[in-house]
């Protein structure tokens, strides 16, 4: 029965999806539709949706407001701009897919999805333009930073959400998510794009536009933007090595927190970028006050997640879905992908489909035996799967760069496919050794 409610509720969301209903309101309508349907009584039901909202946004909230705060830094700031540049010229005309990479995964860090396509994307026109090759080969290796960062790393929203609902460590999945993102950039980006080199649309001739005054530095603007995963992904590293009772690890516990890592490199961002070049205290406030705007619905969508979640744990769809999948000797993190992939390729919403397949798959790892940190990155792998045209993504990269369904299905689904794929099989490699 419990299968069953799972299968219509995913339906139910593919429909809203379809009529363009909001994520967060479709999200709300299924939550209460399960409940609903397994009978749970009223009031239950809606404090099982409290319950779950306050226990994920408490977690998280900080986290992706001041994620936002410091991504708008580097965005207004043109600090993002400036790193480009830098790898660029760092790079040389002849590692074109290798600056492009590093440019989409530096950017790609701090700044939400679509942020950093847009800004990015004059940048490929005219890299292509200038080095006269095909825009494919060198817009697949910067989706693909993107794409590693969205679904790998903190502080992403699905990557956050994930770690709050399995209860993992920010720090040890920043790190986790670092080890394995070098050979899947490498796969995803570099050797599929290749095939791209010589055939596809040209770019045609065309200048950045970038306002020149008052840049900041390179060095500034790339350790502003690392700044986060640094605070993070260090102590994590560093404190197994460590006595908990020296000063040292102490220090390094407080400054790896990731709210207080996060708040860190939004205050930083506001000075180095904002005051320290010439902007009022009130243009940088306002530079927040707007990025805290941007994400208010993607919390909303995931404040949903949250709630479904709740919802299935109290009604006990959760535990017989994850003893369905233990029962069928699938081992948890490979459960975790499926159920992931599968949700994506109907949804079409990857955050949707990690924080869904996070809500069914929580009592496996709350059972033990599974790592956490890797659980997130199993269903992160998973969330990407085969981006199609119910993904808004799909249609971004298909009208920014001129493509044809085809020619979208035969580039972007395919390196999205890749990532996912390669994913959770490092995932299962690493895991195996750490």
């Amino acid at each position: 029965m419990s299968v069953v409610i799972i299968v219509v509720a995913i339906l139910v969301l593919l429909l809203l999806t379809i009529r363009k209903v909001s994520p967060f309101i479709a999200l709300l309508l299924v939550t209460l539709m399960v409940g609903a349907m397994y009978g749970l009584p009223f009031p239950k039901l809606m404090k099982a949706v409290q319950d779950g909202v306050g226990s994920i946004l408490g977690s998280m909230a900080l986290i992706l407001c001041l994620g936002a705060m410091q991504g708008k830094l580097l965005e207004k700031s043109g600090a993002a701009a400036v790193i480009s540049r830098y790898l660029m010229k760092k790079f040389g005309a002849g590692n074109l897919q290798w600056a492009v990479l590093f440019m989409g995964f530096l950017v790609g860090i701090p700044l939400f999805y679509n942020a950093g396509f847009v800004i990015l994307v004059p940048f490929i026109f005219t890299i292509a333009a200038s080095a006269g090759v095909p825009i494919l080969y060198v817009a697949i290796p910067m989706v693909a930073s993107l794409s590693v960062t969205h679904g790998f790393l903190p502080p992403h929203p699905g990557p956050v959400g994930l770690a709050a609902i399995f209860k993992a460590s920010v720090g040890k999945t920043i790190l986790y998510g670092l080890i394995i993102s070098i050979p899947i950039l490498w796969m995803a980006g570099i050797l599929f794009g290749r095939r791209f080199r010589h055939h596809g649309t040209m770019a045609p001739p065309s200048e950045l536009a970038v306002e020149e005054k008052n840049l900041p530095g390179a060095t500034t603007s790339i350790m502003v933007a690392l700044l986060p995963v640094l605070l993070i992904a260090v102590p994590a590293g560093l404190l197994p090595l460590l006595n908990p009772e020296q000063r040292v690890a102490k220090f390094l516990a407080a400054i790896g927190d990731p709210v207080f890592a996060m708040f860190i490199s939004a205050l930083l961002a506001g000075y180095f970028l904002g005051i320290r070049k010439g902007k009022t205290i009130t243009t940088v406030m306002g530079y927040y006050s707007s990025a805290i705007e941007s994400i208010a619905m993607i919390m909303m969508v995931i404040a949903a997640g949250g709630a479904f979640k709740e919802v299935l744990t109290v009604t006990g769809v959760a535990n017989e879905v994850a003893g369905f999948a233990t029962a069928n000797s699938f081992p948890p993190l490979v459960a975790g992908w499926l159920v992931a992939a599968t949700i994506r390729v109907v949804i079409g919403s990857a955050t949707i489909a990690g924080l869904t397949a996070a809500g069914i798959l929580a009592p496996l790892v709350a059972a033990g035996g599974v790592s956490p940190e890797w659980m997130v990155l199993s269903v992160g792998a998973g969330s990407v799967f085969c981006s199609h045209v119910n993904d808004t993504g799909f249609w971004m990269f298909k009208e920014y760069f001129g493509l044809t369904v085809k020619e979208t299905l035969l580039s972007w689904t395919i390196m999205e496919s890749i990532v996912s794929i390669a994913g959770l099989l490092l995932v299962l490699l690493a895991s195996s050794f750490m």
